[in-house]
């Protein structure tokens, strides 16, 4: 038998994926007391942090063979913090969470940070989907931040192209994170 213990998140996620109940398991045991504390800090209500912190594990193992996930933890407090912020938009108790969280709570900054290179990631891989010169003309603007008139002297061609190229980048960029927030939303 597997000591999942001493697995780490990166090595659990694939066991996850294929279905392994006891990796599933080791998540859980790892993560709900983080997830449930940080609920607790926002809700104060020991059944409604419960029952958010419990429906993002049925989703979390109901969507595990289609999980585009690098890392664990920040998946798991991003999708706590939609939770929350959907249960308090319906709650009965919203102003009185809301008056007594006049600063609600914020992950860490390494936690932030995980998010942070997370959308990157997907916008890098995105960018490696984009044909040669739409990649090119995407990096230029969105990385080294060049105004479209300079992109267009760099690579010799006219500024309505290179503004045609972006605006097409962006909303096939727009839908492609649509998809995969989408999965949070449904938290």
């Amino acid at each position: 038998m597997r000591d999942y213990n001493a697995f780490s998140d990166a090595a659990l996620l694939p066991l996850l994926k294929e279905g392994e109940v006891q990796a599933f398991n080791e998540v859980y045991a790892r993560y709900f007391r983080l997830l449930y504390q940080y609920a607790w800090n926002i809700l104060n209500n020991e059944e409604e942090c419960s029952d958010a912190v419990q429906e993002i594990f049925v989703w979390l193992w109901e969507h595990r063979s289609t999980l585009e996930v690098t890392s664990l933890k920040g998946y798991l407090m991003a999708a706590v913090k939609y939770r929350l912020a959907r249960i308090i938009q319906t709650s009965r108790r919203r102003a009185a969470i809301l008056a007594a969280n006049v600063e609600l709570p914020t992950i860490t900054r390494i936690e932030e940070d995980m998010e942070v290179k997370e959308l990157r990631r997907v916008i890098t891989e995105f960018s490696e989907t984009l044909p040669q010169r739409a990649r090119e003309i995407f990096h230029l603007s969105r990385v080294q931040h060049l105004s479209n008139r300079e992109i267009a002297a760099r690579l010799g061609i006219s500024e309505k192209t290179v503004e045609n190229q972006i605006t097409i980048a962006l909303k096939k960029l727009r839908s492609d994170l649509g998809k995969k927030m989408l999965s949070f939303l449904l938290l």
